[in-house]
């Protein structure tokens, strides 16, 4: 009898030390994967506050590669795929499209197209709390549109000057920093703030209602403006030596960082790039054509738009 009980006692022990075993591996595999939750969990934020870091940065030329252009592997990966594009596609058309079309008809549209900007430039100046500038560009685009149809700029006879604008400019001209440096597929050069100007410009077009139900000849379009736009490009070719990526960065940041300080009045003395540089007076233009040999040089030093 006294072994029956015995029996059952060490029956009932091992029963009980194999249940405690159990909940005390059940309870190790949930504090292993708490912990392995906690650990994911703070390499996310890790991960997310280096990013976020990145994306903080007020990128210039002036600053290290690694603090400016953090993304640089990757960028030199799509501005690569952007060469092959420019090389085979891009320069081939701009360098046709200086050859075939006269440089008054190039230099009229280019007007046209900078004159149906002007409202967009108006709104950002009123936005950045300039009204006199905006009333100067309301004056330019209505001289210019009631005598000449936007073809021609007779307003900068009347000292009514231009100014380009973008969203990307005036959230700069806040104090918004323009994030790391970015090659976008296509369209080059941006950072992340003038990225998401971009977007916003492109909503704030006049072609994109004025053709609003004409695909083809919107498309037509800004086939025409990304070509008219490479093509003022060609003549700084010859310049960009050694690593083009580089010295495309750099300019790129020069130029945004210039068109924001100027806003405020603090442009410095080696910020000297401004956007009259591409948009010059057909006049002018047409002035420095005429003196001039229209062969453009076959050079492999291409510049992506």
């Amino acid at each position: 009898m006294r072994h029956s009980y015995l029996c059952v006692g060490l029956l009932s022990c091992v029963a009980g030390s194999s249940v405690f075993a159990e909940e005390i591996t059940t309870d190790t595999a949930e504090i292993t994967n708490t912990s392995k939750t906690k650990q994911l969990a703070h390499v996310a934020l890790a991960k997310s506050s280096e990013v976020a870091k990145k994306l903080a940065v007020n990128a210039n030329a002036a600053q290290d590669d690694a603090q400016k252009d953090p993304f640089e592997s990757f960028n030199r990966k799509i501005f690569a795929f952007n060469e092959v594009l420019d090389n085979h596609v891009a320069r081939p058309l701009a360098i046709q499209y200086v050859e075939k079309v006269p440089s008054e008809v190039r230099g009229s549209y280019r007007q046209f197209r900078k004159n149906l900007s002007e409202p967009w430039n108006a709104i950002n100046q009123l936005v950045q709390g300039r009204p006199a500038r905006a009333a100067t560009t309301v004056g330019r685009f209505t001289v210019n549109t009631l005598t000449t149809l936007g073809f021609a700029d007779p307003a900068r006879r009347l000292n009514l000057s231009s100014e380009s604008e973008g969203f990307g400019i005036t959230m700069g001209y806040y104090g918004i920093p323009s994030g790391a440096y970015l090659v976008l597929p296509i369209f080059g050069p941006s950072t992340v703030r003038e990225g998401v100007g971009f977007a916003v410009d492109s909503q704030a077009r006049p072609q994109k209602y004025l053709l609003e139900d004409h695909d083809g000849a919107y498309w037509s379009e800004q086939l025409l403006r990304g070509v008219d736009a490479r093509s003022q490009f060609l003549e700084l070719e010859s310049t960009l030596q050694g690593d083009k990526y580089a010295q495309i960065r750099d300019f790129y940041l020069q130029r945004i960082n210039f068109a924001v300080t100027e806003k405020k009045g603090i442009t410095e003395e080696n910020l000297f790039i401004s956007d009259d540089d591409f948009d010059e007076d057909p006049s002018t233009e047409n002035q420095k054509d005429s003196s001039r040999d229209h062969d453009i040089p076959n050079t492999d030093n291409s510049i992506t738009k």
